[in-house]
């Protein structure tokens, strides 16, 4: 229970002003107050012969600016402003199944954290980098194609990249090329069909494409914006100490042979 708890994603656009609870000076570092802590309570019983599923949307968080996800997204959809959010699928988190007679009761303490730490304090689930495609179509060799090869070379790609224009019969790359992912099959189909260098793709070197993808406990943006400062911070730490001439490790490597 407490692992499930554990991984529960709570909204954390206030976690930057927050203490670590290590540097807490306000409870000595106990990790038990308002500046570094959340608390949180949670009270379940199963008075029915139906299992009862105990979810995050049973939590009670002291602090409303820091919930579940969930919760905050169900009250974002009360009030009108969470898009493409169905309360009927969102049930919240499954923490434990109760059946008859059993009881739950709990009380929990969210504390400000890192990733490097611990997995649990990451907000991010899925981060992407890929070079941004050049894609350059020959044309002269695409009018030898018929119509059904066309539409058969078009329909080798895994992504949707290229589609055929219904007036011209002209094939073209769609508005989201940064769709392709680099799988060579309508390279391969070309020269399957006897047409090498129907298409000319190479990554561009000076234009990438980040993606980020969050567990909702704050947006790409803020995650995005925060990773900067944070890399900033870092970066001023380093200055600082070649200021001081002291790198250590660092300053040999730095300085080469």
């Amino acid at each position: 229970i407490a692992h499930r708890l554990g991984l529960i994603p709570l909204t954390s656009s206030a976690a930057m002003q927050m203490r670590f609870s290590r540097d807490c000076d306000a409870c000595d570092g106990d990790g038990s107050c308002e500046f570094c802590s959340v608390e949180f309570n949670l009270h379940a019983r199963a008075e029915s012969d139906q299992t009862l599923e105990v979810t995050s949307n049973d939590l009670r968080s002291l602090d409303p600016k820091v919930c579940p996800v969930d919760q905050a997204r169900a009250y974002q959809q009360a009030l009108g402003g969470a898009d493409g959010f169905d309360p009927n699928e969102q049930r919240g988190i499954l923490i434990v199944k109760l059946r008859r007679g059993q009881e739950l009761r709990l009380r929990a303490i969210a504390r400000k954290g890192i990733g490097k730490d611990h997995a649990k304090w990451s907000p991010a689930a899925t981060v992407t980098f890929m070079y941004e495609p050049d894609i350059r179509i020959n044309e002269e060799l695409m009018d030898t194609l018929t119509l059904d090869e066309k539409r058969s070379w078009i329909e080798s790609s895994p992504t949707k990249v290229f589609e055929l224009d219904n007036v011209t019969q002209q094939v073209t790359v769609v508005d989201n090329g940064e769709a392709y992912t680099y799988d060579d099959e309508v390279i391969k189909k070309a020269e399957a069909m006897g047409k090498p260098g129907l298409v000319e793709i190479n990554a561009k070197e000076d234009s990438f494409i980040f993606t980020v993808e969050t567990t909702g406990a704050i947006t790409a943006y803020e995650l995005i914006m925060n990773a900067i400062t944070v890399l900033r911070q870092k970066l001023d730490a380093v200055r600082l100490q070649d200021d001081d001439g002291d790198l250590g490790e660092l300053g040999a490597h730095l300085g080469g042979p």
